[in-house]
């Protein structure tokens, strides 16, 4: 290298932020808090050039199972040869799980240049709001044909709804959840999440109750969308599919492969993209030396752990009795644990309380007011109690909160994790 000639102008060469700095200035903005308003994001999205137009998009709404339709459409599409964007919330363990492409979470460098430049440009936007942004950037970067994206909450007035008209909307369930913001009734409630559907939109939908069926069949003509009805979760009919987890999924199967005929799919892409789905921490079994079974459920209201307690038969466990089962339950703040715990009372026949580990965490001794049970100090020591009490035969049950869900997992696989953030 020469040197400069005297007074040229000599550039100081600045650090490049690391990842971690990156994240944490994303994290610091966390303290916003929620924003049901969609002028910020739309603003944002006009800064860069739109890049929420740049993909067809599927939109999933609804209070439970949106995020495992999300993860079957995802791998169906990449079965298929379609380039594909997964954006879904919260994480699990890592923040860059929230965006995926063709099945991998975004790379670290990528997704700290994205936010700093978000950050930079943008900076009066909110957690989730920036977040969404990113994915969007991040989708456009990379080519994505299509992306299927996971409404954070509701959908009229959440920040994923600035997509234009998806190729596909869905709504999986609505049942009773998030009441401060969505509404005290189901036709509220199913109001604010049919809002996802817009002119021109497929829409299909899960099991619904019919004052959410009749919001979403109002919806659907006030806008001129088309209603397709669920149809059978066989891809191929008459030929069962190798996932181990098919009694856990319910309606969610079959709502995911009706979407799949509707995208055009071939049946063998939608019963590979079945067959190979990747979505830790729901449903998921984790075992040492087919022993030690631990199932882990991201059932997080009264009507998950519904859903849940179908799974938790004995037989289904390879278990002589509930008596070999221990529940390890936590919820955070708001959450209806007392509901949760009288639908999960025959599944298990021993249960370990715990706090999740994130500020909104609900104090476990009162659920002790609810069921019997012990209360732990920490995730740790809750997962280690309930193998303690079952032995290495027994089954231990995670669930009540995605937060204590990431954490034990992370724990019983001794994986790196990043804070919990419950937006």
């Amino acid at each position: 290298m020469g040197v400069p000639a005297p007074g040229a102008l000599r550039i100081k060469e600045l650090p490049v932020p690391s990842y971690q700095e990156s994240l944490e200035r994303l994290y610091a903005l966390v303290g916003k808090g929620k924003r049901l308003d969609l002028g910020p994001l739309q603003e944002a999205c006009d800064t860069f050039g739109n890049p929420e137009r740049a993909f067809r998009a599927v939109h999933v709404a609804g209070t439970n199972g949106k995020g495992t339709v999300c993860a079957f459409l995802a791998s169906m599409n990449q079965a298929a040869g379609v380039r594909t964007g997964l954006y879904t919330s919260p994480h699990l363990i890592r923040f860059a799980e929230r965006i995926r492409i063709q099945g991998e979470p975004l790379r670290e460098e990528r997704l700290a240049y994205w936010i700093d430049t978000v950050l930079d440009r943008t900076p009066y936007l909110t957690f989730f709001e920036a977040t969404t942004l990113i994915a969007f950037l991040a989708f456009r970067e990379s080519g994505v044909e299509r992306a299927i994206i996971e409404v954070g909450l509701g959908g009229r007035l959440d920040a994923t709804n600035v997509i234009p008209s998806p190729e596909l909307a869905i709504v999986t369930r609505v049942a009773y959840d998030h009441m401060s913001e969505l509404g005290d009734n189901i036709t509220k409630i199913a109001t604010e999440k049919a809002a996802i559907i817009k002119a021109g939109t497929q829409v299909i939908t899960g099991r619904l109750h019919p004052d959410a069926l009749a919001v979403v069949e109002a919806r659907a003509a006030e806008v001129g969308a088309t209603l397709i009805p669920l149809g059978s979760p066989e891809p191929i009919a008459g030929a069962p599919l190798a996932y181990p987890r098919l009694s856990m999924v319910g309606s969610n199967l079959a709502v995911a492969v009706t979407a799949g005929r509707a995208l055009g799919l071939e049946p063998d892409q939608i019963a590979r993209g079945v067959e190979t789905i990747n979505w830790p921490g729901r449903n998921e079994l984790l075992h040492r030396n087919r022993k030690e079974l631990t199932l882990l459920d991201c059932a997080h209201n009264p009507d998950g752990a519904v859903a849940l307690s179908h799974s938790l038969d004995p037989n289904l466990l390879d278990v002589e009795s509930r008596h070999q089962i221990a529940m390890v339950f936590g919820t955070v703040v708001g959450k209806d644990y007392k509901a949760m715990l009288q639908r999960l009372a025959l599944s298990a026949g021993h249960r370990i309380y715990v706090a999740p580990p994130i500020d909104r965490a609900e104090d476990p001794n009162k659920y002790l007011s609810v069921l019997p049970g012990e209360v732990a100090k920490d995730v740790p020591s809750a997962l280690q109690r309930a193998r303690q009490i079952v032995g290495v035969e027994g089954v231990v049950v995670v669930t009540g909160s995605i937060f204590l869900v990431g954490a034990a997992r992370a724990t019983l696989l001794d994986l790196p994790r990043d804070p919990a953030v419950g937006l």
